[in-house]
């Protein structure tokens, strides 16, 4: 463990929480009047996947990797299908809102798991370029993952909420939009460009 160990881990941490970071902002932008105490656990939900998958893609190549190699294939249709229906359910809710009703609406449990799993799925295929690492060095790459995507979270909540205020009824098409698009270019990563 060295200088370029943490930075490359540090680098790595910020390339996968690009998708996170863009969803957090369009959860900023779907609820304007978000809580700081909401924000650090939505930003630590993202935080907690983005740290579990790249370890469990580790354990998976010192384990069961032959078993990995066929969900893998899947991985970007599932990122498409989950991140389409949140966003798809945003849409909707944000074009059927009347003006009145528009104006802060909340993010739940299941959503916001279900988005930290559609965003973090594709760091499981990380535990295959940290495969070299024994298990310290993996568990503290994984440890910066997960930091540089809580502060990158964070900071896409924060952004999100100021434009959310100013967007106001119109915030919930926008998020809904973004998720839409990260889903599918997560698909087309995955199944064109893989």
């Amino acid at each position: 463990m060295n200088f370029e160990f943490f930075l490359m881990s540090i680098a790595l941490g910020a390339g996968l929480a690009m998708d996170a970071f863009s969803v957090s902002l369009a959860n900023g932008l779907n609820e304007p009047c978000m809580r700081t105490r909401k924000m650090c656990g939505i930003a630590g939900v993202f935080s907690l996947f983005q740290f579990a998958m790249p370890m469990i893609g580790w354990v998976c190549v010192h384990t069961v990797m032959q078993y990995f190699q066929v969900f893998g294939k899947l991985i970007p249709w599932i990122a498409l299908g989950l991140l389409a229906f949140i966003g798809g359910k945003m849409l909707y809710e944000g074009i059927t809102c009347k003006e009145e009703d528009c104006g802060c609406t909340s993010i739940g449990l299941s959503a916001l798991l279900v988005q930290g799993v559609a965003t973090s799925i594709d760091a499981l295929s990380v535990g295959f370029t940290i495969a070299e690492y024994d298990w310290l060095m993996a568990l503290i790459c994984c440890l910066v993952i997960a930091i540089v995507t809580f502060v990158l979270c964070a900071g896409g909540l924060l952004l999100g909420k100021s434009f959310g205020t100013k967007l106001a009824g119109k915030a919930s098409i926008f998020g809904g939009s973004i998720l839409i698009i990260i889903g599918i270019k997560i698909f087309v990563e995955g199944v064109f460009l893989a």
